[in-house]
């Protein structure tokens, strides 16, 4: 007997727990019932705390179990008491797993339970991912460098003071294990950490820093748990998660009570358990926890789904607050830009504003390749400029439209369409690795971009292609002309009657179909070519990108993004400039770049152009997210919310005015998730 997934009705005495975001769907509830529980099917409480007391009476008198709700071992980026909700939560129907003075349905599973191969080695990948990105219950805390080791190291890990899991899990006294330690270790440098509780001003730590040894050295600054195991040899602990974690990085460990890891042979148990005789590996006793017991809930959808999932958005998130972390002062940015922008190089340990250039800050940040004045700053003491621009999935509709983005591109060392100088996706396709992992998940990704026929911008139009069965239908795409990436990234070919000429001289017999771009029929950019229809077969306004690809056996372009979205759908791409996606082996350069001298697949050149280097933030949370996320988005958007790119001029202010209340609304509603 287990948990069911699905209950029905689930009551509860606390209107705290009932506010609990998603609950229903960790639960599988079909509603939450404050007050009448005569027809629940369960009672849930938090744990073992006091206040659950009335609801174990009212479930006892029901003859309806009682569930004991608690975080899960990956629980979100913040703490908890910051507002932060949960991704994870644990329900116990037997006890709770840091009770150690009766039996828990995850101890229940580590006595009892089978753990099969194919288990175990997705334990195995889940613990490396966790170990390697640095993820712990909470993730807020920052990377922490202890500095040289002279001396084997010994951590030892405070709680919080009078904690349910310390006089639960039939803990020691603090001073007998710290006593103990010091004995124990007698050449070792020792630590002890502080637990984020008490760093937060939220719980009292359990020593006196008054009466410690000299020979201890207090770590009292937040540290990201994985990071901090990496540099120290030995852990000892009471019942803290920390200790599983240390096993999980192949540290060995010291127990002073009795967490649900200990008494399975893997740690040095000062506690005895008697009931636990089964000896377990790490990868068995992680698939019980963090598989089997633990449930998870993605913030997206509001619906249940896997540990991975929530390993994904987590690392993701984790690794771009850490770029984060810090001042950032950003100049020049518009009211409209103003109001997204912080969703985007935000996060815990964080501040964006909106100023001058010469203001104190970890860094500057731009839009594009402006130009800046800026003084030495930053730990290195040289300057450091951020540049930012629209991500390559970018919206459903146009920037100019004030269409908030889904996507934006922050790079520390250029800019991608500037050529000039190396950008950071220029450094990922010219030196960086990928491994089967990602390019597996480039190539799914790639796939269904092309299939569902998504492009940067998304407009919804019924405009069809004519095309040609007898002969090549050569697109021709046309840009706004003063856009940076033709001044920056064009050396000859720069207008799109020239780029149009050069199209029909190279192919004089093929049908030559010319999109221009959507910003130039808008009315918004300029860059209209009055003799299109007398160079090209065809000129289509309105029909979408993916029509037009669709018919497309050649791409003629001089900077566009559609040269790269051609080759997601495997078609032959000539490039009159040198865009971000030229120069690797894969399209037909009139102007190879000598820089660029390795050749690339076009799995790795997704990967690097639409998965690592682009940051994603949610429409629904307002969360930094994979971009796999925003397709799903824009897909739904697109049927939504039809747009059409030629309008009114009243009618483009008009959508202009929408689409800025509805982004000003977003940002209002941010909050952590």
């Amino acid at each position: 007997m287990s948990v069911p997934d699905r209950i029905g009705v689930v009551g509860t005495t606390s209107s705290g727990i009932a506010r609990l975001p998603r609950l229903r769907a960790f639960l599988g509830a079909d509603r939450i019932e404050l007050r009448a529980f005569a027809r629940v099917d369960a009672m849930v409480g938090w744990g073992r705390k006091t206040n659950t007391a009335r609801a174990r009476r009212v479930a006892a008198r029901l003859e309806r179990p009682f569930l004991a709700l608690e975080d899960g071992f990956l629980r979100s980026m913040g703490l908890g008491k910051h507002g932060h909700a949960p991704w994870s939560l644990v329900v116990d129907d037997l006890g709770i797993y840091y009770d150690a003075t009766r039996t828990s349905r995850l101890e229940h599973l580590l006595q009892f339970g089978t753990f099969g191969g194919a288990e175990r080695r997705r334990a195995r990948r889940a613990i490396d991912l966790i170990v390697e990105t640095n993820l712990s219950k909470y993730n807020h805390a920052p990377d922490f460098d202890l500095g040289p080791a002279t001396s084997r190291r010994v951590l030892v890990v405070d709680q919080s003071d009078g904690d349910l899991s310390l006089t639960l899990g039939r803990a020691r006294p603090f001073d007998a294990m710290l006593r103990d330690t010091l004995a124990e270790h007698p050449d070792a440098e020792i630590l002890l950490k502080t637990h984020p509780d008490a760093l937060a001003g939220r719980a009292r730590s359990s020593f006196d820093p008054a009466r410690l040894d000299p020979r201890v050295r207090v770590l009292g600054a937040p540290a990201s748990p994985q990071h901090l195991i990496a540099q120290v040899d030995h852990v000892v602990t009471r019942t803290s998660q920390f200790g599983f974690e240390a096993l999980m990085a192949g540290r060995s460990v010291t127990l002073h009570g009795a967490p649900f890891y200990g008494g399975w042979g893997l740690t040095d148990d000062r506690v005895s358990i008697p009931r636990r005789t089964t000896h377990r590996s790490v990868e068995e006793i992680f698939a019980a926890a963090y598989l089997r017991y633990a449930r998870y809930v993605d913030p997206e959808t509001e619906e249940r789904c896997e540990l991975e999932t929530v390993i994904e958005r987590l690392a993701l998130q984790r690794r771009l607050q850490e770029r984060n972390r810090g001042t950032t002062v950003a100049v020049g940015f518009s009211r409209w830009k103003q109001s997204f922008v912080p969703a985007f190089v935000s996060g815990i340990g964080s501040t964006v504003r909106f100023g001058a250039a010469s203001e104190p800050a970890d860094r500057v940040l731009v839009w594009g390749t402006r130009s800046v004045d800026v003084s030495p700053r930053g730990t290195s003491g040289s300057p450091v400029v951020w540049r930012m621009e629209d991500g390559f999935l970018r919206s459903v509709g146009l920037g100019s439209d004030l269409h908030a983005p889904s996507s934006l591109v922050v790079d520390r060392a250029g800019m991608y369409y500037d050529p000039r100088t190396p950008s950071e996706l220029e450094e990922l396709l010219q030196h960086g690795s990928f491994s089967e992992d990602e390019l597996r998940r480039a190539r799914v990704l790639r796939a269904r971009i092309a299939a569902s026929g998504l492009s940067k911008y998304n407009p919804t139009t019924a405009q069809r292609v004519r095309g040609r069965a007898d002969r090549d239908v050569v697109l021709v795409v046309g840009q706004v002309e003063d856009d940076a990436s033709i001044r920056l990234g064009c050396l000859d070919v720069r207008t799109n009657e020239a780029l149009l000429t050069e199209a029909r001289a190279a192919r004089p017999d093929a049908h030559l179909l010319y999109k221009p771009h959507p910003d130039v029929v808008s009315g918004n950019r300029v860059g209209a070519v009055g003799a299109a229809a007398q160079i090209a077969d065809e000129v289509v306004v309105d029909a979408s990108l993916a029509e037009c690809l669709h018919h497309a056996a050649e791409v003629h372009t001089m900077t566009s993004l559609v040269g790269f979205e051609a080759l997601l759908r495997g078609l032959h791409v000539v490039v009159y400039g040198q865009p971000f996606y030229a120069g690797w082996g894969l399209t037909e350069d009139r102007h190879p770049h000598p820089r660029r001298t390795r050749r690339v697949g076009l799995d790795a050149l997704v990967a690097a152009t639409l998965i690592r280097y682009p940051r994603y933030v949610s429409q629904t949370t307002g969360q930094l997210v994979p971009p796999e996320v925003i397709v799903d988005q824009l897909l739904r958007a697109r049927t939504e919310t039809p747009t059409s790119i030629g309008s009114t001029r009243l009618g483009r202010a008009a959508r202009k005015a929408a689409n800025l209340a509805t982004v000003l609304l977003r940002a209002a509603k941010r909050s952590p998730s």
